[in-house]
C-alpha cells in the first residue's frame, strides 16, 4: 500500500477511545501448514460490513512461538502460502478498522527452544520450557525487532501482548541471583514461601517484569510513533497496583466459565486505573482439558457485554480462527446482535464515572504476601474479596473495587469501606482507616485475618487461634451455614454484639458472638469473625445474604439507589456529563454454574421498584436505551419509580 492509497483511506479510530472490537487468534503451530492457502479477504470484508467494529485483532504470534505472517526476524509457519497478514491490513484499512496483533510475550516456547539462555530458572535450578526470563537478552534480541517488523513492514496498528504477567514467575538464573544479593544484601537467597525474605525476593522479581515491560513500550513508542500498546492483565486484578508503565490502554480475556461473575470483578478492578480500557468475552464456553467447545449463544453474550459496559468499559469478543487463517462466518449473525446491542448502549454507558458508593479493598501489599505466583491469583487467593463483592452486589450495593493507591487520602468520598478477609495492612494506611472512621466514616471489617488487626478499636479481645469447622450465623431468628474459618472473642467495652454463631443448626445450640459493631469517635466499625465471603463465593444461601445484608444496611442505611422485587439484579450507580445514571443488570439464570457451559435464556424480571436518592426533583427519568419516560413519584429527596421489565440491562437516565 503506497502513500497515495493510504491518504485515500478513511481515518481509524485509536485504540485508546474504541469501544468495540472483535478478537481472534489461534496460536499458530508448525502443524498449521495449510495457513494463507485459502483467502481470507473476501470473509473478512463482509464481517466488517456487517459488525462494524472499532477494531479488529488477529493471531500474530502465539505461546507455541510461532508466527503467522512473513517475517524475517521471527519463525514463520511452514509452508505458508503468501501473506495473510498484508490482507487483514488491506481489507481493515479499507474499512477504516484498526488492526490489532494478538502476540505472545513472555510465553514462548520457540524462542526458548532455539535460544535455552534466554529462558527463566525455576527455584529448583531448571529451564522454563515455557516462559523467558524477563531480566534477559529476550526482549532486545527478539520481542522488539518483531514489534517494529509488524509495524514498519506490516503496518498494523498497535499490540496486544498475551502470555505476560501471569506468565512471569520468580526467577533463579545466576545473573538475576547476583543482582538481588548486590542490590539487597541477602545472601541465602528463598526458595519457598516460609524462607526468609522470600516477599523481597518476590517483589525484586516483580519489579523485574514491570521494567521489562516499560522497556519494551518506551522503545516501540520511540521507534514506532503512533502505535498503541497493552500487556494482557497488567495493572488489573493480576496485578493490582498503581499504574507504572506508559500502557495505552488496559485490557484482558475474563474466564469462559462462570463469565458473569469474571466479569462483574475484572471490570471492577479496571475503572479505576485511569486508563481506557476493555474486556475480552470468549464466545465459546469450555473448561480446560476439554476441548469440545460450544458456541454461546446471544443472550449470555450480551449479558457478558453488559456487565462490562455497564462499568464504562470498552468490550470485545473472542473467535477462534481455523488453522489455514480463515474466519468462520458462521458467527457472523451473532456478532452483529451483540454488536447492536453495544451500540446501543454506547453513548449512554461508555467512560461513564463511578458515584462513591461502598468502597471494597483489593489490598495490593496484601495479596502480593499471599500469591504462588508472581501476580496471577490464581490458587484462591481472593476468594474472599470475590465473595464479599457478590454478597454486597446481591444486596443491591453500588460496589467500587479499590486499592491503597486509590483510597489513601479520599476515604471521605464513601459513606462505607469494606475489609474483607486480609490478613495484613500497612500501618499508615490502617491509621488513616480509623481516622476515617473517627471523622463519620463507616468500616466493616470480615473475615479470621481481618478482625484482629481491629480488635482495640472493636473492643473484642480475641480468645484463641482460628478454627476452620461448621457453624451457623443467626440474626434474628435466621441461621445461615458456613464452614470455614472463624474466631472466638469476647466483647468488651463499648462493642455491642450485633450477630452470633451457633454450633448446630438449631436456635437452642450453643451461641458464640459472631460479629460486633462500635461507635468510634463520629463514625462505626463493625467486625465479622467468619469466613464470609470465601464462603458465600461459592456456597451462596438467602440467609447467609440477608444477614450479611443487614449488617451492611446498618452501617449503609441510605445508599444512593433501593430495588425491591429481585435480589437478582446489580445496581451500578454512574454519571456521564452531568448526567445519573442507574444501570440495571438481570444476573439471574445458570451463568455461575460451572458444568453449564452455555444457555440460551435469560429470563426477566419484574416489576422492580426503585427508590432514588436525588437532591432536587428530576425534570424526567427516562429507562434507556429505548429512551422510554417512565412516571415517578417524588418526596422529600426521594424518587420512586417503577420499571416493569428488566430483561438483560438497563439504564435509568435521571435528568
Amino acid at each position: 500500500m503506497n502513500a497515495s492509497d493510504a491518504s485515500k483511506l478513511p481515518a481509524r479510530l485509536p485504540r485508546s477511545q474504541s469501544f468495540f472490537g472483535i478478537h481472534f487468534d489461534f496460536h499458530a503451530t508448525p502443524q498449521d501448514g495449510e495457513l494463507g492457502h485459502h483467502p481470507i479477504g473476501p470473509a473478512l470484508d463482509r464481517l466488517l460490513r456487517r459488525i462494524r467494529p472499532d477494531y479488529v485483532q488477529c493471531d500474530g504470534k502465539g505461546h507455541p512461538g510461532w508466527s503467522s505472517y512473513p517475517t524475517r526476524v521471527g519463525y514463520p509457519v511452514p509452508g505458508m502460502r503468501g501473506n495473510p497478514l498484508k490482507t487483514w491490513r488491506q481489507v481493515t484499512a479499507k474499512h477504516g478498522v484498526s488492526l490489532y496483533m494478538h502476540f505472545s510475550g513472555v510465553y514462548d516456547i520457540e524462542a526458548i527452544k532455539r535460544n535455552p539462555a534466554w529462558a527463566r530458572v525455576s527455584e529448583k535450578g531448571r529451564r522454563d520450557p515455557k516462559n523467558t526470563s524477563v531480566f534477559g537478552p529476550y526482549v532486545d534480541a527478539h520481542l522488539l525487532p518483531q514489534l517494529r517488523e509488524l509495524r514498519e513492514i506490516h503496518g498494523v496498528d498497535g499490540y496486544w501482548l498475551d502470555g505476560e504477567c501471569w506468565a512471569a514467575d520468580r526467577d533463579y538464573g545466576r545473573k538475576v541471583l547476583r543482582e538481588f544479593r548486590r542490590r539487597t544484601g541477602i545472601q541465602n537467597v528463598p526458595r519457598q514461601p516460609g524462607d526468609p525474605y522470600y516477599f523481597e525476593f518476590s517483589e525484586f522479581c516483580r519489579e523485574g517484569f514491570r521494567q521489562y515491560v516499560r522497556h519494551y513500550l518506551e522503545e516501540i513508542h520511540r521507534q514506532c510513533p503512533g502505535v498503541e500498546v497493552t500487556s494482557n492483565w497488567i495493572f488489573s486484578s493480576f496485578m493490582p497496583e498503581r499504574v507504572s508503565a506508559p500502557v495505552d490502554f488496559l485490557s484482558g480475556d475474563y474466564n469462559p466459565i462462570d463469565s458473569v461473575n469474571s466479569a462483574r470483578w475484572e471490570g471492577r478492578c479496571l475503572m479505576h486505573q485511569g486508563k481506557p480500557w476493555d474486556l475480552m468475552a470468549w464466545s465459546f464456553g469450555s473448561v480446560a482439558p476439554d476441548s469440545c467447545r460450544t458456541t454461546k449463544p446471544v443472550a449470555q453474550l450480551q449479558r457478558e457485554a453488559a456487565c462490562v459496559v455497564s462499568l464504562g468499559g470498552g468490550f470485545q469478543m473472542y473467535f477462534n480462527q481455523r488453522r489455514d487463517g480463515t474466519i468462520r462466518e458462521q458467527h457472523l449473525g451473532l456478532m452483529e446482535q451483540v454488536a447492536q446491542f453495544c451500540r446501543e448502549r454506547q453513548a449512554i454507558c461508555h467512560r461513564a464515572e463511578s458515584v462513591p458508593q461502598v468502597a471494597l479493598l483489593y489490598s495490593t501489599p496484601a495479596l502480593y504476601r499471599s500469591l504462588k505466583r508472581l501476580f496471577a491469583p490464581w490458587h484462591g487467593e481472593v476468594e474472599g474479596i470475590l465473595g464479599t463483592l457478590l454478597a454486597l452486589l446481591n444486596n443491591h450495593f453500588h460496589v467500587d473495587v479499590l486499592g491503597e493507591h486509590h483510597l489513601a487520602g479520599r476515604m471521605q468520598d464513601f459513606p462505607l469501606i469494606v475489609i474483607p478477609e486480609w490478613g495484613f495492612l500497612e500501618e499508615p494506611f490502617r491509621r488513616e482507616l480509623l481516622s476515617y472512621v473517627r471523622q463519620g466514616g463507616k468500616l466493616l471489617v470480615i473475615g479470621s485475618k481481618a478482625v484482629p488487626l481491629f480488635s482495640k478499636e472493636l473492643g473484642i479481645r480475641v480468645q484463641s487461634e482460628a478454627e476452620k469447622k461448621s457453624r451457623w450465623l443467626e440474626k434474628d431468628g435466621k441461621l445461615a451455614g458456613l464452614a470455614g474459618a472463624g474466631l472466638a472473642f469476647t466483647a468488651g467495652r463499648g462493642a455491642r454484639i450485633w450477630a452470633r454463631w451457633h454450633e448446630s443448626d438449631d436456635l437452642k445450640s450453643p451461641s458464640h458472638p459472631a460479629a460486633v459493631t462500635r461507635k468510634l469517635g463520629r463514625g462505626e466499625i463493625a467486625g465479622l469473625a467468619l469466613d464470609f465471603g470465601a464462603r458465600y463465593r461459592f456456597q451462596k444461601t438467602a440467609q447467609a445474604r440477608e444477614i450479611f445484608g443487614a449488617l451492611v444496611q446498618h452501617l449503609f442505611p441510605n445508599p444512593a439507589v433501593k430495588v425491591e422485587g429481585s435480589h437478582d439484579v446489580d445496581v451500578m450507580v454512574m454519571k456521564k456529563e452531568g448526567r445519573l445514571l442507574i444501570n440495571l443488570l438481570n444476573v439471574s439464570g445458570p451463568h455461575d454454574n460451572r458444568d453449564c457451559y452455555t444457555f440460551d435464556e435469560v429470563a426477566p424480571l419484574g416489576p422492580l421498584t426503585l427508590k432514588i436518592q436525588v437532591a432536587a426533583r428530576p425534570r424526567r427519568i427516562r429507562l434507556q436505551p429505548e429512551g422510554r419516560r417512565l412516571s415517578f413519584q417524588w418526596k422529600q429527596g426521594t424518587a420512586t419509580v417503577v420499571v416493569p421489565r428488566l430483561d438483560i440491562h438497563a439504564v435509568l437516565e435521571i435528568g
